[in-house]
């Protein structure tokens, strides 16, 4: 798209520039990990700038939430691919990742180096409660509008059960999700499809740049050739890199064995990061020796607190691995560690743009297909109860909820009630909300006594 000019009602298109300036300056405060990561897309793509409408934005969201690999990284590359093709897409992923690796190589580099930092901590003690009120903030955004029935939310209850309780995996919850939302397509399909706000109830919904009724781009037909191509082109970059690693250093170097754990990694990680971490922490830590437990749940910690996707956290996995297994000599760890990082963060992105570059079209051409909509539906249902659940498990480790009343931690949980409401209520923005309570956090962290309550 080529910049224009415009209607009163519908903005400019949109120029390759002036959209990548975007994509990393949301990389730059997209906090709160995939949640708070697409409500932020949501509040600026949808309400604020109207680049995409809200139909299309969900439509592209469902079919990411059903890809292993981090969703919102993936939204970015599809909305982007859909604006400026495939270069849009790629360029929009990689400015997405592209702040949250340069921030955890450092951050890796400092904890490694320097050891433990008292400012940190006060930090990460103020923004742990925003992260669980931007978790909750976001599940109430999204059920708001994709829970319009009883049945939605039943299936959001259910989902938030199964997972919570049952201790089933992802997978499997978005498994019964799409069996409910497949009979609900054959019985009632109009009960099971989100509703959306139309051109005259919403004016954002007609005006969009990209809006309901915008149909594919050109380079968004479906061609079944093209389709093939780009996966052959994404299985043949990876497996080159592997080989001209395997090549450079041998297949038992550390870096080589990261390409292929972070791509096998990349293809189980259905439901995010955490659905992952079991994984990666058994392989990293268990089997290969990268890094300690110890240093694998500081590196969680870094993660919940930077901007871009949580998987991120394998650049940390990767950076202590290349720093403690020395591949460069001892004298150039900080290089190792970065190579670690590079090639951890590589390996598992890559199977993502290769599924949006090569699905995408296909998402597309599945538009108006109202029994496919309905099964996305429910599987949207279901992924709001994922995200209550999500939102639980950090409460109750940011509060202390597993010990006594009496040791909870009433003053995380009171910064993450103010959080809550300003994110609900008064629509404070991400970067702000996390600046304020980074502050508030550094400051109990140095006040003479500490409140008891």
């Amino acid at each position: 798209m080529q910049t224009g000019q415009a209607s009163n009602d519908t903005p400019a298109q949109v120029s390759l520039p002036e959209a990548m300036r975007y994509w990393l300056r949301l990389g730059l405060i997209s906090f709160g990990g995939p949640s708070g990561q697409i409500a932020l897309m949501h509040d600026e793509l949808v309400e604020k700038k109207r680049w995409i409408s809200e139909q299309r934005f969900l439509h592209a969201l469902n079919y990411c939430m059903l890809l292993p690999g981090p969703e919102a990284m993936q939204l970015v590359t599809y909305i982007g691919w859909l604006m400026h093709r495939s270069v849009g897409g790629i360029m929009a992923g990689c400015l997405f990742v592209l702040p949250s690796l340069l921030i955890l190589i450092t951050l890796s580099w400092v904890y490694l180096a320097m050891g433990d930092v008292p400012v940190i901590a006060g930090i990460l003690y103020g923004i742990k409660p925003a992260v669980v009120a931007l978790v909750l903030a976001a599940a109430w955004r999204i059920g708001s509008r994709s829970l319009h029935n009883r049945w939605l939310l039943s299936i959001a209850v259910l989902a938030c059960a199964l997972i919570s309780f049952v201790k089933l995996p992802f997978p499997a919850v978005i498994g019964i999700a799409a069996l409910l939302g497949a009979v609900g397509a054959r019985y009632a399909p109009n009960l099971f499809v989100a509703e959306t706000k139309t051109s005259a109830s919403d004016p954002h919904a007609s005006s969009a740049l990209i809006n309901d009724h915008t149909p594919p781009p050109a380079h968004g037909a479906l061609q079944w050739r093209a389709l093939l191509r780009t996966i052959g082109i994404g299985i043949a970059l990876g497996a080159l890199l592997l080989v001209l690693l395997n090549l450079l250093l041998g297949w038992r170097n550390p870096l080589v064995q990261m390409g292929w754990f972070f791509t096998k990694a990349a293809l189980l990680s259905f439901g995010g990061a955490y659905a992952v971490l079991p994984y990666v922490y058994q392989g990293a830590v268990d089997h290969f020796g990268w890094l300690s437990a110890t240093q694998m749940i500081d590196g969680l910690a870094l993660g919940e607190t930077t901007p871009g996707p949580l998987i991120m956290i394998v650049a940390f996995v990767g950076f202590v691995g290349g720093w403690t297994q020395e591949v460069f000599g001892p004298f150039a760890l900080f290089w190792a560690g970065c190579a670690g990082a590079l090639v951890a963060t590589v390996f598992t992105f890559l199977p993502s743009f290769v599924f949006i570059l090569a699905g995408a079209p296909l998402v597309e051409a599945t538009r108006g297909n109202l029994r496919l909509s309905a099964v996305l539906g429910a599987i949207s249902a279901a992924v709001v109860g994922v995200i209550v659940s999500l939102g639980a498990l950090f409460a109750a480790h940011v509060f202390h909820l597993e010990q006594a009343v009496l040791r909870w931690d009433w003053l995380a949980i009171m910064i993450a009630a103010a959080a809550t409401l300003a994110l609900v209520r008064f629509k404070v923005s991400t970067v702000r909300l996390v600046l304020a309570c980074a502050i508030t956090g550094l400051v109990i962290s140095y006040a003479p006594i500490r409140p008891v309550f």
